[in-house]
């Protein structure tokens, strides 16, 4: 694991979504480090079980709420941690509206809750804000080719309208804003029925299934092991930059390849499927991550084959 960052040991943070894939570890990170967690989620998309392991340990407080409704927090709060929403595709297009509303009314109760406080806002955000871009790597200064009327608008508009909100914030309240644009993140505790491309493509091969690759599979995706992604949250917690900033790995990978790579991992007797692209599905995903690297010192630092691995250990474990 890496190693915890130094500054604000000691702080309260409040995570929305802390119950999730990335907010679990986010938890668990910041109270190896000595701050006090207040984890907030309503369980939609989020599960117990990632969290369990914290629930008896000092400092951590856990409440089911869905944050959209609002949160109510005794006692003084110096961050705010904003990642509730559902984040893989099934899970999103299943919930449009609740992907909306805590997009919208769920960020704007999270920044009311850090703009009473004085607090610091960290804004979980997504590389799908560049929706099929047109440039690439993808630098913070592009705009996206987002398709606002599209399936995955609810994720991907809902977001970039999450930016625009928190920036608004920030000029006209001064409220104390960071925004990160994540890219896939893959790890334990990614769900088995999560969809993404290496939970499927994991789950496949560890039950001997053919590996379901969507068009001709040259489209490509870069690939982040959540505990180098969560250093850059803690990283940018600390920092005082507005944002956004880039958290992904930049190493860039063929969906071919990548089942490649899985089938020789798991020794899988799997053989690859092809099936139609989805609607909307980006062509090419690749960070420019040259800011992470100038305003936070920040770089990922797991090699693929390990990351996949401990990922696969854990989802033959819960499988």
């Amino acid at each position: 694991m890496t190693a915890p960052v130094a500054g604000g040991t000691g702080r309260r943070v409040v995570v929305t979504g802390g119950a999730g894939f990335i907010g679990s570890h986010l938890c668990e990170r910041l109270l190896e480090r000595g701050d006090a967690v207040v984890c907030f989620d309503d369980f939609s998309t989020g599960r117990l079980e990632n969290v369990d392991g914290l629930r008896d340990r000092p400092g951590f407080e856990l409440h089911q709420v869905d944050v959209s409704a609002g949160m109510d927090v005794e006692g003084a709060v110096d961050a705010v941690a904003h990642l509730a929403c559902p984040a893989s595709p099934p899970r999103y297009l299943e919930r449009p509206l609740e992907t909306l509303q805590v997009c919208s009314e769920g960020t704007r109760r999270a920044l009311d809750l850090a703009d009473a406080c004085g607090a610091r806002f960290l804004l979980a955000s997504t590389s799908e804000v560049y929706g099929d871009p047109e440039e690439h790597p993808q630098r913070e200064a592009y705009w996206g080719h987002v398709n606002p009327v599209g399936p995955r608008s609810v994720y991907d508009e809902g977001k970039r309208f999450a930016e625009s909100m928190s920036m608004a914030w920030r000029r006209s309240r001064g409220t104390d804003v960071g925004i990160v644009r994540i890219f896939n993140t893959y790890g334990p505790r990614l769900q088995p029925d999560d969809g993404r491309v290496v939970s499927n493509f994991l789950i496949q091969a560890l039950h001997g299934e053919p590996l379901t690759v969507y068009g001709d599979g040259s489209q490509t995706r870069s690939l982040c092991y959540v505990d180098d992604l969560v250093d850059g949250l803690v990283r940018m917690l600390d920092a005082d930059h507005a944002g956004p900033v880039n958290l992904g790995n930049p190493d860039e990978y063929t969906v071919l390849e990548l089942a490649e790579v899985v089938i020789e991992l798991t020794a899988s007797s799997s053989s690859i499927e092809h099936r139609p692209l989805p609607e909307d599905d980006p062509g090419r995903r690749r960070p420019d991550i040259a800011l992470a690297g100038e305003v936070l010192g920040w770089k990922p630092m797991t090699p693929l084959s390990e990351g996949l691995r401990r990922t696969a250990e854990y989802l033959a474990a819960v499988t």
